[in-house]
């Protein structure tokens, strides 16, 4: 039985004019080592693991495999044991229409009961992106 995810789309006004930035932030294990996972390792072509808190005590570690990016505009992956195929997480570079800011727009997919988590979630994330990069 396919288990069927609702998509959930934020966006984030960024405090930067340089997609260059964001990019490096989004794209890289370095980058994002520093905000969206406390350890992030390349273990395959094209496949990274995520792991949240630290390898020697109490952690939580995911794979995600690589399957779009295009520099500068976007990077999406899917969890390697993601049961829904057409389920992803998505991070794209834009402008605002009304604003004509630098935006993070993450797409993101739950199921229904957990959407308001990963909305929650992903602010969490957004949070500590601008912490530690000032984006």
């Amino acid at each position: 039985m396919n288990i069927k995810k609702q998509k959930l789309c934020l966006e984030y006004p960024l405090a930067t004019k340089s997609p260059n930035l964001v990019w490096e932030q989004i794209s890289t294990i370095h980058g994002l080592e520093r905000w969206l996972a406390d350890h992030i390792e390349e273990i395959g072509e094209d496949i990274i693991a995520l792991t949240w808190g630290e390898v020697w005590t109490d952690h939580h570690t995911l794979e995600a495999r690589i399957i779009e990016s295009q520099k500068n505009d976007h990077i999406r992956l899917q969890w390697v044991n993601e049961e829904d195929p057409d389920a992803y997480w998505e991070m794209r570079i834009g402008r605002s229409e009304l604003t004509d800011e630098l935006c993070l727009y993450v797409d993101d997919y739950a199921l229904a009961e957990d959407i308001d988590d990963l909305h929650d979630l992903w602010d969490g994330n957004m949070e500590r992106l601008h912490q530690v990069s000032g984006l």
